[in-house]
């Protein structure tokens, strides 16, 4: 009986700790050469719960962004994409270290909200001139 107990406590215990280690949001980490990362401050959000992403240079050369949502979209897991900020269509730079924000209110370019379920948040960016960088991060949205 008191195997047992130990068992459940230890279990739950564990299970804790792994949810609260999967909700951790990624880790920047800064590199030489061409990099570009998307980071949230958690991966797991409330339905309607607004969404912070920094998309970063975290390399050592610049990136150039076709317009100036620096690439910015939210897909669906079938790569659709749901939705994109508005944005003005000239050329953006980030130098390294530098990093823009945006936030998403969980809304889709025509005016309606998403559902609970799992998105991506992609970036594409042009380094070195000619070399297309592309990230994602997967996020989930939770009822």
């Amino acid at each position: 009986m008191i195997g047992l107990g130990v068992g459940v406590v230890g279990a739950i215990v564990i299970g804790l700790f792994f949810a609260n280690l999967a909700n951790q949001a990624p880790t920047l980490v800064y590199v030489e050469g061409s990099s570009l990362s998307i980071i949230t401050e958690k991966t797991n959000f409330e339905l309607g719960e607004p969404i912070n992403i920094r998309i970063i240079n975290s390399g050592t050369e610049p990136l150039t962004f076709s317009d100036s949502s620096y690439g910015m979209k939210i897909v669906g897991l079938d790569s659709r994409i749901l939705y994109s900020p508005q944005s003005l269509q000239i050329i953006s730079v980030l130098e390294p270290k530098e990093e823009k924000m945006f936030v998403w209110d969980q809304t889709k370019s025509d005016g309606d909200k998403i559902i609970d379920g799992r998105y991506k948040i992609v970036s594409s960016a042009i380094a070195g001139g000619k070399n297309v960088l592309t990230k994602s991060l997967t996020i989930n949205v939770l009822k």
